[in-house]
């Protein structure tokens, strides 16, 4: 009898030792607002545990409304990590009431993020004298960020430093798995590495090519790679043109050689064949990668997605 009890005790200790590791290994819970920032802190986490998606694919971030899902999932993180106010100005209330107890990240503050103004008027001005975009430290706080492109994960020298910060961020919460977040962040920037030079040498053919986009969400990208778009269609995400802007975007198009116009997914195309089907070549970009399923290949897709559009549309007027 005595001998069954101390078995069954052993037993129990044994199951509750068992039952404390599990709970120590469980990964932290962590909330990120949309798909492409996503993909890279689900790289990090990959092997220990997945990120929740706010913003679902496909939805505009600038005007968006929660489900009771994702709502439940910013309640429960431990850790929130988005853009910022400029680029989905109605999470910044989510956060503070729902998630008031987790650890926030926003990474247009961060020190890490490379941060641009945002360009005005028809024509761009980098596009006329290749100037390079004026880029801000992070001598402000999070409010102050009126006037900036939100568009931040289009720089792949801005998505590598971020897989680090990600990495001490986890590890700072889950310092059981840190090693792993390390070794995931190393990795996934040597295969970004590999990937922005595999990207520069497809593009390097068409730098000098001329192109407008649907509306000005890649001077990130363009600061990056060395393109310059002459100029956007639509003022903001949200926004039509309007028939001067149209007008003089046509009018610009004719006198500066346009190649090719670039719409996206999200908005009507009919805007680009009408107004400049007989003008430039057509092309599609997507800064979102709405057509991808979220996860840890969707950031890299994406980059590989956006410069095969640009080379395809742009090399074939040449």
């Amino acid at each position: 009898m005595l001998n069954r009890l101390v078995v069954a005790l052993a037993g129990a200790v044994s199951g509750a030792v068992g039952l404390a590791s599990v709970a120590l290994a469980e990964a932290p819970r962590v909330a990120v607002d949309v798909a492409p920032v996503q993909s890279l802190v689900a790289r990090v986490m990959q092997g220990v545990g997945t990120p929740t998606l706010i913003v679902r694919p496909g939805a505009s971030p600038h005007g968006y409304a929660m489900r009771p899902s994702e709502a439940a999932a910013l309640e429960e993180a431990d850790l929130v990590i988005w853009v910022g106010e400029a680029l989905t100005p109605w999470l910044e209330g989510g956060i503070e009431t729902l998630a008031s107890r987790a650890r926030v990240v926003e990474l247009l503050g961060a020190e890490e993020t490379r941060v641009l103004d945002l360009r005005e008027g028809v024509v761009f001005g980098a596009a006329q004298d290749g100037e390079t975009p004026a880029a801000h430290d992070h001598d402000h706080d999070h409010h102050d960020h009126e006037g900036f492109d939100p568009h931040a994960w289009l720089d792949p020298e801005n998505a590598r430093r971020w897989l680090g910060l990600f990495a001490d961020e986890l590890a700072a919460l889950d310092p059981e798995h840190a090693a792993q977040y390390a070794e995931n962040a190393a990795t996934a920037q040597a295969e970004l590495d590999a990937l922005m030079g595999a990207i520069k040498a497809e593009l390097a053919p068409i730098k000098d090519a001329r192109f407008l986009v649907y509306h000005d969400a890649y001077q990130y990208f363009e600061a990056w790679s060395g393109l310059h778009a002459s100029g956007a269609i639509a003022l903001g995400d949200a926004a039509n043109p309007g028939p001067a802007r149209v007008a003089a975007l046509r009018d610009m198009a004719r006198a500066q050689d346009i190649a090719c116009v670039f719409s996206e997914p999200q908005f009507d195309p009919k805007l680009v064949t009408r107004v400049f089907g007989d003008v430039a070549g057509h092309g599609v970009l997507d800064p979102m990668a709405s057509d991808h399923a979220p996860g840890p290949t969707l950031y890299p897709d994406l980059m590989r997605a956006m410069a095969r559009a640009l080379a395809t549309c742009l090399g074939s007027q040449r």
